[in-house]
């Protein structure tokens, strides 16, 4: 389905949906800097649509002109490491992160002092034609307007606590499984999916607890309603890298995970993660 071109103002471009969500845009003028684009119409894009792919630009050289390109968009998150962080597996990983498998569905930011407004991706390797790796991302907001009344009355009576240790952080968050974007308010949902439909081989297994139901029937039927909604066909997008291929998200209102891939293919993202203005102090840290 094809979008207004004039959103941008360039016809140098090709600008489609995605589906189910998403909007796509190519440089017909393959190699292009991206920079070259005004960044107030691609936010602009994001906010609306949730996800934005641009294709068939240039390449940005290393972290640094990543980082520099995420500045235009807003404050950077700073990590340990910086404010780009090198997704690509590790031979012997010390959590999941940089492994191979299946990552469950999350929000970035939720053990950290501020949540992101925005995730920047870049490929720099695909994966490799039917080696898996696609990153997921499901839209929660048309997950609860598609869902009926009592099975949304189900999920807004929990709350999820959930705690993580890794290199970067040892916290634990409170989150209502429904709650309200934090800009206009539309409802959204704030789950870590459990990693048990990751195998035994997930490294470093969070800790969830969820609270509010009456009991495990509930909590059952709550993950297993969860996990069939986020995943509907109607609500998930998957992408399939292609080297080169930028990607900006609205983590405010997705949820994100990761289909596993195969070992040793050679899938190499860098990811920065953007503040919101002001910066969204993460309302359900505890420490």
């Amino acid at each position: 389905m094809p979008v207004d071109h004039d959103l941008l103002g360039d016809r140098r471009l090709r600008i489609t949906a995605l589906e189910p969500f998403g909007v796509a845009v190519h440089a017909l003028d393959r190699g292009r800097p991206p920079t070259g684009l005004p960044v107030a119409p691609l936010r602009a894009l994001v906010r609306e649509h949730r996800l934005l792919l641009l294709r068939d630009f240039a390449a940005f050289a290393g972290p640094a002109e990543l980082s520099a390109y995420a500045e235009r968009w807003g404050e950077p998150a700073v990590w340990p490491f910086g404010t780009v962080l090198e997704l690509v597996q590790q031979q012997d990983p010390a959590d999941h992160i940089f492994d191979h498998t299946h990552m469950p569905m999350h929000w970035d930011g939720m053990y950290r002092e501020h949540i992101p407004e925005f995730q920047i991706f870049q490929c720099v390797h695909a994966p490799g034609e039917d080696n898996g790796g696609e990153t997921t991302f499901s839209d929660t907001a048309a997950v609860l307007a598609d869902a009926d009344p009592a099975t949304r009355a189900l999920w807004s009576r929990a709350t999820g606590t959930y705690h993580r240790k890794m290199e970067y952080y040892d916290s634990t968050t409170v989150s209502p499984v429904v709650t309200a974007h934090p800009v206009h308010g539309t409802p959204v949902i704030r789950y870590n999916e459990p990693t048990a439909e990751a195998g035994d081989d997930f490294v470093n297994h969070p800790d969830l607890e969820f609270s509010g139901l009456a009991d495990e029937s509930e909590l059952a039927e709550l993950h297993r309603g969860l996990r069939a909604a986020l995943y509907d066909p109607a609500h998930l997008y998957a992408h399939s890298w292609r080297t080169g291929d930028l990607v900006v998200t609205d983590n405010y209102t997705l949820l994100h995970g990761r289909n596993a891939f195969t070992s040793g293919a050679p899938r190499h993202l860098r990811r920065v993660q953007v503040l919101g203005d002001p910066p969204l102090t993460n309302p359900g840290l505890v420490r």
